[in-house]
């Protein structure tokens, strides 16, 4: 893929600390782990990752704290192409997480401690607000403050940028912020916490998407895991199948990966049910690596397996 309209997203990085054991500790109780890794993490991140690795024009929008765990997402995305405009905030930290990786199946538990991320404002948002403006998809979750989302994606929509919201982490959203969405990215979980509705199927995925159709957002993608992902308009209603790269090693990273290459291919102006397919490829990927970062696959990568597919 060629490098298409700018990609801008507002997010959070993370200190991702992944210990991998047979199971979970019960409370008070102490095991032994099979293995400890420390990597770069944080949704926002992590999709600013995949779009750098994938050739996309992408600026990640932040706040760190200044310290070693600050460097090490420096790195990270230049190592990736990803440009940053970060605010130091030297009275904080910055983010770190805990992963637990169940070893038999790659299925994941965390929790995010955001640091410094927290005290992204809508004061920051309009400082930056030419950076948003100027880009062709704009990517938010909500692991920043929502009220920090919310002024983004008014400023991108103000100039017709196309937004995308991955309401992850699952969270109360006020009424308005749906109707400044092109896109909502939410995973099955996602869904019936944005909607009340269980998520146990495709047609499931259906009714929820309809429940949040009518709160304005222009279109839902569904993520179904192993079942690929639900494209559901006003319109249409298409269902893509995941597409297979290989056994999974680890699921972490994976909703990521896929929002990342979502970005990107909007941002080529790719159609949108070929950037879902493009995008279950990216996570289809990803997900037969450890790590999250790491684990995020280049454009030749992707296009190499959906020729195979």
């Amino acid at each position: 893929m060629a490098t298409g309209k700018p990609v801008v997203i507002l997010g959070v990085f993370v200190a991702d600390t992944a210990y991998r054991a047979d199971r979970q500790p019960r409370m008070g109780e102490t095991i032994l782990g099979n293995s400890f890794k420390l990597g770069p993490g944080g949704k926002g991140s992590n999709q600013s990752v995949a779009a750098g690795k994938l050739g996309a024009d992408i600026t990640f929008l932040t706040r760190l704290g200044v310290d070693a765990f600050a460097d090490m997402a420096k790195q990270t995305w230049k190592d990736a192409g990803v440009k940053c405009a970060v605010i130091d905030t030297p009275d904080s930290y910055t983010g770190a997480a805990y992963i637990f990786i169940e070893e038999g199946s790659g299925n994941n538990a965390i929790i995010v401690s955001p640091g410094a991320a927290m005290l992204i404002s809508p004061e920051d948002i309009e400082a930056h607000a030419g950076l948003i403006r100027s880009a062709g998809v704009f990517v938010t979750q909500l692991e920043q403050p929502i009220d920090a989302a919310l002024k983004a994606l008014e400023i991108a929509r103000g100039a017709g940028v196309t937004t995308i919201l991955n309401p992850a982490p699952a969270a109360s959203l006020p009424d308005r912020i749906y109707t400044l969405c092109d896109y909502v990215t939410p995973n099955e979980t996602e869904a019936e916490g944005l909607t009340g509705i269980k998520v146990s199927s495709i047609d499931d995925a259906r009714h929820a998407a309809d429940s949040l159709l009518a709160k304005g957002v222009g279109a839902v993608i569904v993520t179904l895991g192993e079942k690929g992902a639900l494209l559901h308009t006003k319109d249409r209603s298409d269902h893509i199948g995941a597409v297979n790269a290989g056994s999974v090693v680890e699921t972490t990273g994976a909703g990521d990966a896929f929002n990342g290459g979502l970005a990107a291919a909007l941002a080529k102006d790719v159609e949108p049910l070929e950037a879902v397919r493009f995008a279950c490829a990216v996570a289809g990927i990803s997900v037969t690596r450890p790590g999250t970062a790491p684990s995020m696959p280049t454009s030749q990568e992707v296009e190499a397996l959906l020729a195979r597919a």
